[in-house]
């Protein structure tokens, strides 16, 4: 295994973990889970099975309440130490935002909502859902720019204008169909999510994992009638993409 650049963003070494290549053999992608990046070297976004899909999910559930920095304005390549050049990549499910190399020769930095977006795992949220959602959550973070955004006065983000949007766990399963147990052509098709019950599950989950970083009483703790805390949709789309994917393993 190579050794792990630094995160374009923090700085710090990423974790260097090993995914299956369809050209075959094994394939090391280069991930910060406290910005929430991955560094692809030329083409690597492009290798990934299905299989390896299922396994970075895995990675993302297991760090759901790690806490997260915010992108810095200004990165690094970690290969050459140049400026990387911000950009956007348009596909079927939207525009995403990337971050590339100047010189174009070593690749790429992503956020995971970026990713999710480039392999069509995202789809628009509906009025009704945005108008349900603005009920019971301050506000939420922008799948493309990661900007917190009042949801009771916005309907889209108004730093990028992105529509809000979330990860679609039918979208994935049916990429992941036969792939690492994601299911099979006898499996149901998964149930209407409640997204709202998702994001304050998850920040019940990362309450309770502050409270445990903090050793001390954590008073700030959301309940289901809290409406003041700033909802995760991509943690918050992990987490119930990767409950469907269980359930679906034990059909």
């Amino acid at each position: 295994m190579t050794s792990a650049p630094s995160c374009p963003s923090c700085r710090q070494p990423m974790e260097v973990h090993q995914f299956a290549s369809n050209l075959g053999g094994a394939l090391e992608l280069d991930i910060c889970f406290a910005c929430q990046g991955l560094w692809f070297d030329r083409h690597e976004n492009l290798k990934l099975t299905p299989a390896s899909v299922v396994e970075l999910f895995r990675l993302l559930h297991e760090h759901r309440t790690d806490q997260h920095h915010a992108l810095r304005d200004s990165m690094d390549c970690p290969r050459c130490a140049r400026t990387l050049e911000k950009g956007f990549d348009l596909v079927r499910s939207g525009r995403y935002m990337v971050y590339r190399c100047a010189r174009g020769q070593h690749g790429r930095f992503s956020t995971f909502s970026s990713f999710m977006v480039e392999k069509g795992f995202v789809r628009h949220m509906t009025r009704p859902e945005i108008d349900n959602l603005a009920k019971r959550v301050g506000a939420i973070y922008c799948t493309s720019c990661g900007a917190p955004v009042d949801i009771r006065k916005d309907h889209a983000c108004p730093y990028c204008r992105a529509a809000f949007s979330l990860i679609d766990p039918e979208a994935v399963v049916r990429a992941m169909e036969g792939y690492a147990k994601a299911g099979s052509p006898q499996a149901t098709q998964p149930a209407p999510v409640d997204i709202g019950d998702a994001l304050v599950s998850l920040e019940r989950d990362r309450s309770r994992a502050e409270r445990e970083r903090q050793k001390q009483a954590f008073t700030g703790a959301a309940d289901a009638g809290d409406s003041s805390f700033t909802g995760d949709l991509l943690s918050a789309g992990v987490s119930l993409v990767w409950a469907v994917i269980n359930t679906r393993s034990h059909h």
